[in-house]
Parts: C-alpha cells; sequence; structure tokens
C-alpha cells in the first residue's frame, strides 16, 4: 500500500459518494473482492478470527494472530483495505506498535474501539465500554505512531449498546478532536438513530451493515442521504460462504453427488484463474527441461 493510495481513500471519504466496503475474510474473498474494483476493502475480525482459528471474535486472536492476516490480505490486494485492529491488544505501548505494524502491513486505515478487554463482535451482546478518556489517549498516540499522515484512524465506539445513544454521540465528539479520521458509531437500533448520527458529525462517518444485526439495513443511496460516507458489509461475505458450503457438503453427505449443482458453483477453471495458476503454468513451461 503506498502513500497516494491511501490518499486516493481518503479523498474519496471525503466526497459525496458513499464508499462501500465489502468484508474479506480469507485470502479467497481477497483475491475475489480485489478484481471487482471497489474503492476500498474492509477486513472483518468476526470473519478473520472464524477463518483463521475457528473461534469467536471474543478478544481470543493476538496482535500477531491479526497483523499476519493484515500482511497477507494487504500483499495480496490492490484495492486499499481498512483492517480492524480491535482495542489495540493492550495498553497506550501496544496501540503505538499495533499501529505501527498495521502500517507497515500495508493498512489502509485501522479501526480502533473503546471496548474493555476482551472485545466482541459489535453486534452481539454483552459488550463494556471503557473510559472515553482512555480511548482518546489511544486515538492521540494512534495518530502520533503512523508515519504515513494517510494511514485512516478508525475510532469506534460500543457505547450504544449498554449507554445509549447519548453518550455515543458524546465518546464521537471527544474522539474527533482527539485526531480520528473516521467515526464509527456502532449498533444504532433505527433509522431515526442513523439520521442523528449523521447531522452530528463534519468528519466521515462509518456505518456497520450487518445481515441479521442490530442496524436497520438501508442502502448505500439511503445511507449517503443520511451522511454516511463508508458503509462495510463485514459479514456478507463468510455468511454467503457459510451457506454455500453448508447446502453443497450436505448434498455430498446425502450421496446425492454435485452433479445437479455445477451452475452454483465456481467453475474450477475460474478457480484456477483466480488462484494464480497460470502463472505457474507459463513458470513451468519456460524452465521446463
Amino acid at each position: 500500500m503506498t502513500q497516494t493510495q491511501r490518499s486516493i481513500l481518503k479523498q474519496k471519504l471525503a466526497g459525496k459518494e458513499i464508499v462501500v466496503a465489502p468484508g474479506i475474510f480469507d485470502m479467497i474473498s481477497v483475491r475475489l473482492a480485489d478484481r471487482m474494483g471497489f474503492d476500498s476493502l474492509y477486513m472483518t475480525g468476526y470473519g478473520t478470527v472464524a477463518s483463521y482459528l475457528g473461534e469467536a471474535d471474543a478478544g481470543l486472536a493476538t496482535y500477531t494472530d491479526m497483523v499476519n492476516r493484515v500482511s497477507a490480505f494487504c500483499g495480496a490486494s490492490k484495492t486499499p483495505i481498512i483492517c480492524d485492529g480491535d482495542t489495540g491488544y493492550g495498553g497506550l505501548l501496544n496501540v503505538a506498535h499495533t499501529v505501527r505494524g498495521y502500517e507497515k502491513a500495508g493498512a489502509a486505515g485501522i479501526q480502533l474501539e473503546d471496548q474493555e478487554f476482551p472485545k466482541k463482535c459489535g453486534h452481539t451482546p454483552g459488550r463494556r465500554v471503557i473510559a472515553a478518556e482512555e480511548m482518546v489517549k489511544k486515538i492521540k498516540v494512534a495518530k502520533e505512531a503512523r508515519i504515513d499522515p494517510d494511514l485512516l484512524i478508525v475510532a469506534r465506539t460500543d457505547a450504544r449498546t449498554s449507554l445509549g445513544l447519548d453518550e455515543a454521540l458524546r465518546r464521537g465528539e471527544m474522539y474527533v478532536k482527539a485526531g480520528a479520521d473516521v467515526i464509527f458509531i456502532e449498533s444504532p437500533e433505527s433509522e431515526k438513530e442513523l439520521e442523528i448520527i449523521g447531522k452530528t458529525f463534519e468528519v466521515p462517518l462509518l456505518v456497520n451493515v450487518v445481515e441479521g444485526g442490530r442496524t436497520p439495513q438501508l442502502t448505500p443511496a439511503e445511507l449517503q442521504a443520511l451522511g454516511f460516507s463508508l458503509a462495510i458489509y463485514p459479514a456478507s461475505g463468510f455468511l454467503a460462504v457459510a451457506q454455500a458450503l453448508e447446502k453443497v457438503y450436505g448434498e455430498i453427505k446425502a450421496r446425492k453427488g454435485t452433479t445437479g449443482h455445477m451452475g452454483e458453483l465456481y467453475s474450477f477453471a475460474g478457480m484456477c484463474t483466480l488462484m494464480g495458476f497460470e502463472a505457474v503454468w507459463d513458470f513451468d513451461k519456460k524452465h521446463a527441461d
């Protein structure tokens, strides 16, 4: 990720048209999404932890786990990726280390949240937040730690669910003053709340579109009209994959085979192209005895 690519994404978020970013969670999803012309992708913590560790997104992934994925995903993508940095994986020194590591790994942006450790997925129960003043310190440290000023610092607050919208808005305003580039009020629960959020801030706003989550499902055009600059779809990809896998595995388990579902499957030839086999074959031909 170059400084120019980060700068382009930052400029797009400052524009009038909303940026839509699908959630990527493994190397196949990265390769597919990268070919489709999105302005940005979003490395979902839920999906990444699920695919990489086979565990719940409940604070079990370490900095080492996640920066490994950031490096792999960004190395395979020409599209800027905003990456989930959870709580920064510790205190202020850890936050600085995390920001530098994510930036070096190629992230276009890092999302940091104000949950207590261990954190949990934003649309699940049991989330608790730290004092707003502690998060302000994290944002300031994150801003100091980055080398590229265009690396986006996305500040997320999970205060809405446990402390109410007013507290979430208060925290958002504090995080703007601390230097956050993008504000992310997690899990508003009505279109009216989305409207209030959109009218409250002048910096770019992120909205989390989770199918089956707490926030109403609005179209990108509707979200743009409400004042949002970035709509992420973190769960769409892995929910689609899980549904498809369950169906085809069920057919195999029932001893029906897959011949009746070939039209629903990605072609083997297409997958070979997607994963770069053509370059392998060309290499083999070039160096054949």
